[in-house]
């Protein structure tokens, strides 16, 4: 059967060449970086805070949480990011949302797993961040679905695609400030009925494509923890940093 696999992609790879999913560049392996273009890849692999995982432009050393942390603490418990969403990586993840190019899911589980090892270590449960059932019949699938199967698969969780619930069609959260956002996903989601009974005391890793402001986030967090979850971790391909928050 692997023989058959192997074959399968090798004419796959003859008939359309893996490209570079920010480049476009044919590539070796499918998922796969071009090396022109890897340089300019800001990953997130400095210090950062002990929640939300923010880079900070310096090291202020083990566990230092960011000002905004301190201030408006987040219903999860940390959070962990691939990448900074900026200019090279948003073709990728656009690619990944909204092009059907799902060919490098392997390779962002193998990042995902490695940046968020201290948060899959315990857990219990991988799950994604869901639509809306409106806005996944118009988008066909969910990609924070896609990012959580490829990665339970590479980390060894289980993943239920179904733990979380989207309740309503809320709009768009584009162009909207921190406080917006919050108003605008409040109360949005909830733990699915048939797994309300599964998940008290457990660990999940929430996962999604990008974190904004980490209202979206923070709104399932309140939800899985008002259903008995212990622990929240979240863990996400890309996140928005302030250009103050980027290292020297």
């Amino acid at each position: 059967m692997k023989g058959l696999q192997r074959i399968g992609r090798s004419w796959l790879d003859v008939i359309l060449p893996p490209q570079c999913p920010i480049s476009g560049e044919v590539v070796g392996e499918r998922g796969q970086i071009h090396p022109d273009v890897w340089s300019d890849v800001h990953f997130l692999d400095g210090a950062v805070c002990e929640s939300c995982g923010v880079p900070f432009p310096y090291d202020p050393g083990e566990g230092a949480w960011c000002t905004s942390c301190l201030t408006y603490p987040p219903a999860y418990d940390q959070a962990r990011a691939v990448m900074v969403y900026d200019d090279v990586s948003r073709g990728m993840v656009l690619s990944l949302k909204h092009g059907d190019r799902t060919d490098g899911l392997c390779t962002y589980a193998v990042w995902m797993a490695r940046v968020g090892a201290d948060l899959l270590r315990n857990a219990d449960v991988i799950a994604p961040v869901p639509l809306h059932r409106s806005r996944l019949w118009i988008r066909r699938f969910n990609q924070s679905a896609l990012l959580a199967g490829a990665l339970a698969k590479e980390a060894a969780v289980p993943v239920v695609q179904d733990l979380l619930l989207r309740t309503r069609a809320t709009p768009s959260q584009h162009g909207k400030n921190w406080k917006d956002r919050r108003t605008n996903v409040a109360r949005a989601f909830r733990v699915n009925g048939r797994w309300q009974g599964h998940v008290s005391r457990s660990r999940v890793v929430l996962v999604d494509d990008v974190m904004t402001t980490g209202a979206t986030v923070n709104a399932c967090a309140k939800a899985l923890k008002a259903a008995g979850v212990a622990h929240v971790n979240i863990l996400t391909l890309a996140r928005v940093v302030r250009p103050a928050h980027l290292p020297i």
